[in-house]
């Protein structure tokens, strides 16, 4: 399989997708979409992502936007499994990714804090805005993780993990406490250990 990822180094949802293809043992080529140049409002990424964001993948022809609907896609594809196979599990599971993809990203993707710091009138820096809502998003997962297992979701990782841990980059990157969550510490500490992970880290994946 041919798979080209458009790729911010920094991006969440490219970390996430990084993270999947190291564990799925997929390779794929990179081609990077600039965000701070402004790439993603160009012409070329617009056609293959209308709306102009990253990641977008490219399986062997088929373009594919949205991390978690890749990862999913993955997991139904039979590369990797990144859901429980129990219904109720696959609720929990899109229940714990959804408040860290849908809930605190969104509020903490850099537009929008740009946003609200550029129409403050001086009164908040970009570290407050992410110190606000970062903590609150941490809190709310910490609080629906269950504790069993060494990662979200009992002892195989799954898409949850894989929306921890570019979250928790940027919690650490925004200088926020992390003390107030034990499990979510004890669950980051093994995934630190794990090859695919280390690799998709921003760092690694810096052009």
């Amino acid at each position: 399989m041919s798979i080209t990822l458009y790729d911010y180094w920094r991006s969440s949802a490219s970390y996430r997708l990084r993270i999947a293809f190291g564990l799925a043992g997929l390779d794929y080529s990179v081609v990077p979409v600039d965000l701070v140049l402004g790439e993603h409002r160009g012409d070329a990424n617009l056609e293959r992502n209308p709306q102009g964001l990253v990641p977008t993948v490219d399986f062997n022809g088929l373009t594919m936007t949205q991390s978690l609907a890749v990862i999913e896609y993955l997991h139904d594809a039979g590369h990797h499994y990144f859901l429980p196979q129990d219904l109720l599990g696959r609720a929990k599971c899109r229940a714990l990714s959804y408040v860290i993809a849908m809930e605190v990203h969104p509020v903490c993707n850099l537009s929008v804090a740009k946003y609200a710091v550029a129409n403050s009138g001086g009164s908040m820096e970009m570290q407050d805005w992410m110190q606000h809502f970062i903590p609150k998003g941490l809190a709310s997962f910490e609080a629906m993780l269950e504790g069993v297992g060494d990662y979200c979701l009992g002892d195989q990782i799954t898409m949850a993990d894989l929306c921890l841990v570019p979250q928790i980059y940027n919690a650490e990157r925004w200088g926020v406490d992390l003390k107030p969550y034990p499990k979510i510490n004890a669950i980051m500490t093994r995934l630190g250990q794990i090859p695919a992970v280390i690799d998709a880290h921003p760092d690694r994946a810096k052009p």
